[in-house]
């Protein structure tokens, strides 16, 4: 499966600020370090994006923030941990449904080559009807949504 121009190009983004500051930092400077690497390559993002919650036709601030909205369809969650856990993934996976998008990176700087750190999540168009509505539990999903950009081809060498 190829990725998308968007992905890729973001990932790219992402390579560059690894590459420069290596594994080992806070999160919070991953974030700002991406954030103006995408400024720079002219790639539209919102930072710390407030996401509500739909309760009754009524949007609630219930306190989620996605690390970086980019051009309105991609959402990136950054972390620097010693290991993704399916806590992480489980974040993600309820940014994009809450967002009502498809697809999402999940990415840990917090490894020796970064492209082991990334994760790629699609929701499936009819899955995500079913979450929505609750008739699927969220450990399906994750199984059948997930990407392992290890074994993926693309354009920034993974």
């Amino acid at each position: 499966m190829e990725f998308d121009a968007l992905s890729n190009r973001v990932i790219a983004c992402a390579l560059t600020v690894h590459r420069a500051l290596g594994p080992g930092l806070l999160e919070s400077v991953y974030e700002q370090c991406l954030a103006h690497e995408l400024r720079l390559n002219g790639i539209p993002f919102q930072l710390q994006h407030p996401q509500p919650v739909e309760y009754k036709g009524v949007l609630l601030d219930c306190g989620y923030r996605i690390d970086l909205l980019v051009d309105e369809r991609l959402i990136l969650e950054l972390k620097s941990v010693d290991r993704i856990r399916g806590i992480h993934e489980a974040q993600l996976l309820t940014y994009m449904r809450l967002a009502r998008l498809k697809t999402g990176l999940l990415m840990n700087f917090n490894v020796t080559k970064l492209k082991d750190g990334i994760k790629r999540f699609v929701l499936q168009p009819l899955r995500a009807l079913r979450v929505l509505r609750g008739e699927t539990d969220q450990s399906e999903d994750c199984r059948s949504t997930t990407k392992d950009t290890k074994k993926t081809k693309n354009s920034w060498g993974g």
